[in-house]
């Protein structure tokens, strides 16, 4: 599967649609953005049950801003519609395969209860 790539209108409904949704925060600007590119195709082509999008900053600045995109190339996995790991700067392929892994790998039954743990401490 190829890359898709998501605005403000389609970025949540992709989230909520898919089980997992990666997404690459990026601009044309950006060199390591350029550098991690190729390698997030490779990775969207190795993992068919995996949605990897992408969003030009530059394009969706509204909506960078509301995600709290600081700097790029962003790399945001999603996991049942729950933000499962954030992290700035280009991961080489290694790296990538283990993010997916790891998200592919998690209990998301445990996800779920350390979130309302962590809210019923902030009431």
């Amino acid at each position: 599967m190829a890359t898709t790539t998501l605005t403000a209108d389609t970025i949540g409904q992709t989230i909520n649609d898919n089980d997992i949704v990666l997404v690459d925060f990026w601009a044309e600007w950006c060199g390591p953005c350029k550098r991690f590119g190729p390698v997030f195709e490779a990775s969207s082509e190795t993992h068919q049950d995996v949605v990897f999008g992408k969003v030009d900053t530059e394009a969706e600045q509204q909506l960078a801003a509301e995600l709290q995109i600081f700097s790029i190339p962003t790399l945001m996995a999603f996991r049942e519609g729950i933000l499962v790991f954030n992290q700035a700067g280009a991961l080489p392929g290694p790296a990538l395969e283990q993010v997916v892994q790891a998200v592919k790998g998690l209990d998301m039954d445990e996800v779920r209860a350390k979130i309302a743990a962590a809210s019923d401490g902030q009431a």
